[in-house]
């Protein structure tokens, strides 16, 4: 997930250092990568609705980042007349109306693609009649009711929501079955992958197997997946 435009961070809802204590205590493999890739750093990112931080998500979505980080930076800045800038974000972020009401060519100046511009929007105007919901409701709403609402806007997917809630809303167990980072570093973990092997589909880890696993993993399944991602960061030291 990119990283938030603000330097000030929130408190997870949760103890990072009981959690890494309970898992490590439940699983001795994954205490063993614990040990070896350090404290769970996971910071969540202050001044972001749930509007604006799927805006961020969809235009991330299938390219590097640095390219969306432009692009993300690009179609703020054209936004700059309409609102005021809040202390530490480089530029305002529109409203949804302002989305809805910005012509094409605006979009497409920011380098927004054709579907990812028709994704904004219903975005927007999902943000407008409550299909996506406030923060100060979305906080109250469980992980599943979540993801059924938010699925609902084009071009957001069980995975982009899964990144939510773990990055944005801090939800303490969320497994995404489907992310290949977790799917590798799970089989670097647990399934004999070598560093160095190339990986092909069937090497990977399959949902079964990571849901299995994930029983020792409750109630903190998102910082077991923090984890898998960190193997993959270490193999790729080897």
């Amino acid at each position: 997930m990119p990283s938030p435009r603000s330097g000030r961070t929130l408190k997870l809802p949760y103890d990072p250092a009981e959690a890494t204590a309970a898992l490590s205590a439940a699983d001795p493999k994954l205490a063993k990568l614990i040990a070896k890739a350090g404290p769970f750093t996971l910071r969540l990112p202050t001044q972001q609705s749930p509007f604006e931080a799927l805006t961020q998500s969809i235009i991330y979505q299938q390219l590097h980042g640095k390219a969306a980080a432009s692009i993300h930076a690009k179609l703020l800045a054209s936004f700059s007349e309409l609102a005021d800038p809040r202390p530490g974000i480089p530029h305002a972020h529109p409203s949804p109306q302002h989305l809805l009401d910005a012509p094409n060519e605006q979009l497409r100046a920011a380098g927004l693609s054709h579907n990812k511009a028709l994704a904004l929007r219903d975005l927007a105007a999902k943000t407008l009649d409550g299909t996506v919901p406030t923060m100060a409701k979305i906080k109250k709403m469980s992980d599943e009711a979540i993801i059924e609402h938010l699925t609902q806007v084009r071009g957001i997917g069980k995975w982009t929501v899964e990144m939510m809630l773990i990055f944005r809303l801090g939800r303490p167990n969320v497994l995404p079955t489907t992310d290949y980072g977790i799917r590798k570093g799970f089989a670097l973990t647990y399934l004999g992958l070598k560093p160095n092997t190339k990986v092909t589909p069937d090497l990977l880890a399959t949902t079964a197997q990571m849901e299995k696993r994930a029983k020792k993993w409750q109630p903190f399944c998102s910082v077991a997946s923090w984890y898998m991602w960190r193997a993959c960061d270490l193999a790729a030291k080897t």
